[in-house]
């Protein structure tokens, strides 16, 4: 029973974004599938979702990979940048802006604005810095990157929704971004398969 409930996910994203989802002659969706192992059913007037993995799929894991891409193109981001899922280590996280500052209209414009920055200022040095890709849409804020980056990102957003002056934020951001590296060229140095291949490409 637990398998057959698995193989079934049913979701909706906003109707403004199923076309995005189907793509131009429905490619977008088409290449979803071959890279997933799943069958997608797209309701465009209702943006409802049905997402089907045959029984004894080689990967199990493509019913839930696909279940993040289509959220991510539902909250704004484009296929090319959701694509991103497909790569090991990232994941998807949304930020409903609602739950943090309340129903208030004016105050969420104005939020959304310190996010984003003048011409997206703020939000590219967020994705540069952080390594993240952001996606600033309706009320939510949806970020795809590895755990470590993911970690930087919401810290930084978190600060500008707290009212951190941007310049804060940024300092904040440089000194994230020289730690990641360093971690990632620790994890670099640690994995032994790398090793031997330098070993290897020395003699």
């Amino acid at each position: 029973m637990a398998e057959e409930t698995m193989s079934r996910i049913y979701l909706r994203i906003p109707v403004e974004r199923a076309g995005v989802l189907i793509g131009n002659r429905g490619s977008t969706k088409a290449e979803l599938e071959r890279g997933t192992g799943t069958s997608i059913s797209v309701d465009g007037r209702t943006g409802e979702i049905v997402i089907e993995c045959p029984a004894g799929s080689s990967d199990p894991s493509g019913i839930l990979r696909v279940r993040d891409l289509i959220n991510a193109i539902g909250r704004g981001f484009s296929p090319q940048r959701a694509f991103r899922l497909f790569t090991d280590g990232q994941m998807l996280e949304v930020i409903d802006l609602k739950q943090v500052m309340g129903d208030s209209r004016n105050q969420l414009v104005r939020m959304k604005g310190r996010i984003i920055g003048e011409n997206g200022k703020t939000r590219r040095i967020i994705e540069n810095l952080a390594g993240t890709a952001i996606s600033v849409y309706g009320h939510t804020v949806a970020l795809i990157g590895d755990y470590d980056e993911m970690r930087v990102a919401k810290e930084a957003i978190e600060m500008l929704l707290k009212g951190a002056q941007h310049g804060t934020v940024y300092r904040f951001l440089n000194r994230e971004h020289l730690e990641l590296k360093k971690r990632k060229m620790s994890l670099w140095e640690e994995r032994p398969e790398l090793k031997t291949a330098r070993r290897e490409g020395e003699t």
